[in-house]
């Protein structure tokens, strides 16, 4: 299991919004809103259902962002 800059608070990214250009805020791990108890769960284990192929196999953290002016939404993939 790797470790998340942005999870862990070792880095920032700074991503733009497809849509407006203003920069994107990160709301945490894709996987935190899957359910009530997911947030709590292994992370390894939820990379096998996430729906992106390549997080566990290549150690990619999907975070969602979101855009405070558009309200725009993107998945990006943080290499652990």
């Amino acid at each position: 299991m790797g470790v998340c800059p942005l999870c862990n608070g070792l880095r920032e990214v700074q991503i733009f919004c497809e849509n407006c250009g203003d920069r994107m805020d990160d709301q945490g791990k894709v996987m935190d809103y899957y359910g009530n108890y997911s947030p709590y769960m292994d992370i390894d284990s939820l990379k096998k259902i996430d729906g992106y192929e390549t997080s566990l196999k290549n150690g990619e953290c999907p975070h969602l962002m979101l855009c405070p002016s558009c309200r725009s939404e993107r998945v990006v993939l943080i290499k652990e």
